[in-house]
């Protein structure tokens, strides 16, 4: 089923703004003297003459009366249910009840950092713990969490000696126009996926000296239809454009577009395919591109999840018209990349591999089970590991990396590596509910890094908490420099859940990648001990609960002992 948006038109002034859209259209206000003359709308037609759409006369109202009168035409349906008294007579005396509404009214705040409504007494978000007037924009995860202030001088002296303009091997795509799409319609709660994503980023990187300062900017440019036709079907091309012509649409309840999103869709796909292309030749070693809207829930004939292009899946193919031969694609967002997996699944060129949460696909989109393992003679080229709760951290990601993601990405060796990098699974994200640290992304980044000579490509997906995500890309980034890493890989304890999840996707995947036999045996054995001493444990436990202890056989308590001791050898 292709989706398809819808208009979303809150007033007349609305109305009149979408009908002026594609014309040369002005709206003239005369006043004079405090009195509002003729209100007209202008707008011109395909030769360039001016027609009025509409002439309001209001000359001798007072500026009074036009504020009624247009407070009255601003009216929505809802407010008329709500309330039925703004239909009444402007003259009644309403002063009987205003300061009731004044005095019920609860101000209240969102939290910059992760968008959590707070109380206007409370300075600090009750949710991330981030200020009222965080300074989180201006510097990035380096400005205090505490107050908008921030002694950076110091800190930004110190990373700026360090990093120089030369050796650019690390290039980002990055464009303002990203910034352009956004959620229109004001809600109760602020959408997630917002401009400031990409703002907190690119401050943590300035501040770090690292962009502009060593890694290489990629111009960008939008996708052609051809090279979206690849990947998408020709009606969602045509329905993603079609937001163009709309001040406000939506796609899902959560996928909003405006008129900015079908371009910003388009310079995301554009800068990763010519990231993709740059990285292949030769021409930097590799890339990280800063995007949005994100990409990885569009499939061939839908948008949602936030996606309207799959960023991911045009820099695959890009990267094959470049030479490519086999790309490996590792998704390590919270979401399962339900669109990329359709894409791909019956493609034995593209293997695709996603960690995320799943809990029996009741968390979101509810796809990406162990047993989804691709069709059409593509099977094991699919490989999902899905994570059976929350709070999953760096132990679990890195041990599943070390038994499943590294093992089958060596066994199937690709020419270029692509990360579907959505940091939703850090620590502190108000949708992700995991506990990856900066440290956890920058060693798995790390990890791939020795696959396909280093030609890898980072896109961002996912991620809404803004201290979370600046400091986890930041992180990845430097990994992509090369600075030296905390040697967080080794010795690492996974927890029981995510041993059972590791040994389920072993016993699934080793009948398609023979490689894996070796992990599955030896960390099958160390399950079975490991149950086997809990069980011990527990018996041990409970013995202790129950048998009493000795010397109530010669305390006062000898007849409790003697009788249970008796009732115990009848029993057995």
């Amino acid at each position: 089923m292709i989706s398809k948006p819808v208009e979303v038109v809150h007033s007349v002034d609305d109305m009149v703004e979408r009908l002026c859209l594609n014309g040369t259209d002005k709206i003239v206000h005369k006043e004079l003297n405090g009195r509002l003359g003729n209100v007209e709308v202008m707008r011109a037609d395909a030769n360039g003459r001016e027609g009025n759409i509409s002439a309001v006369s209001m000359e001798g109202s007072s500026h009074d009366e036009y504020k009624k009168a247009n407070h009255r035409r601003e009216l929505t349906l809802e407010d008329i249910c709500n309330n039925p008294n703004d239909l009444e007579d402007d003259d009644d005396d309403d002063s009987d009840w205003e300061p009731l509404l004044e005095h019920l009214a609860i101000r209240k705040w969102f939290c910059t950092n992760c968008t959590m409504v707070n109380l206007d007494g409370m300075l600090f978000c009750e949710a991330c713990k981030e200020h009222k007037e965080s300074g989180i924009l201006e510097h990035g995860f380096f400005g205090s969490p505490t107050s908008q202030a921030a002694a950076l001088t110091q800190v930004e002296s110190d990373v700026l000696k360090r990093y120089t303009a030369a050796g650019c091997y690390t290039a980002i795509g990055f464009d303002e126009r990203m910034l352009l799409h956004s959620e229109v319609v004001m809600k109760s709660h602020p959408h997630p996926e917002r401009p400031d994503r990409l703002r907190a980023i690119a401050a943590s990187l300035s501040k770090a000296g690292i962009f502009p300062g060593k890694c290489r900017p990629i111009a960008a440019r939008e996708i052609t239809k051809e090279e979206l036709l690849k990947v998408h079907s020709v009606e969602h091309i045509e329905a993603v454009e079609h937001t163009e012509k709309m001040l406000s649409s939506y796609f899902t309840p959560d996928t909003y577009a405006n008129q900015h999103s079908a371009e910003a869709a388009r310079l995301a796909a554009g800068l990763c395919a010519d990231l993709a292309a740059e990285i292949y030749s030769g021409r930097v070693k590799n890339g990280f591109a800063l995007i949005r809207p994100p990409g990885h829930h569009a499939g061939v004939h839908q948008s949602m999840g936030f996606c309207l292009h799959n960023n991911a899946a045009v820099a695959a193919l890009a990267a094959q018209v470049a030479g490519a031969k086999k790309v490996l694609i590792v998704d390590w967002d919270v979401h399962h990349g339900n669109g990329t997996q359709e894409i791909f699944e019956k493609n034995k060129t593209v293997l695709y591999i996603s960690l995320h949460r799943h809990e029996g696909g009741n968390f979101y989109p509810g796809t990406g089970s162990a047993l989804e393992v691709g069709t059409m003679g593509a099977e094991g080229y699919c490989v999902n590991i899905p994570w059976s709760r929350g709070g999953v951290g760096d132990n679990d990601y890195i041990f599943a990396f070390q038994h499943i993601v590294i093992p089958i990405a060596q066994e199937f060796a690709p020419d270029f590596t692509i990360i579907s990098a959505g940091f939703d699974a850090a620590r502190g994200d108000p949708l992700g509910g995991c506990d990856v640290t900066p440290a956890g992304y920058a060693c798995m980044t790390h990890m791939l890094s020795s696959l396909a000579g280093g030609r890898m490509l980072v896109i961002l997906e996912g991620g809404y908490n803004l201290r979370s995500i600046s400091s986890s890309a930041t992180a990845v980034i430097k990994a992509l420099l090369g600075e030296n890493l905390e040697n967080q890989c080794i010795g690492v304890s996974p927890s029981a859940a995510c041993m059972q999840t590791v040994l389920e996707v072993l016993k699934i995947q080793t009948n398609f990648w023979p490689g894996l036999s070796s992990n599955f045996s030896q960390l099958q054995s160390c399950w079975e001990s490991y149950l086997l001493g809990n069980k011990r444990k527990m018996k041990k436990k409970k013995l202790r609960a129950v048998v009493p202890p000795v010397w109530w056989k010669w305390g006062k308590k000898r007849f409790l002992y003697n009788l249970y001791c008796r009732r115990s050898f009848v029993k057995s």
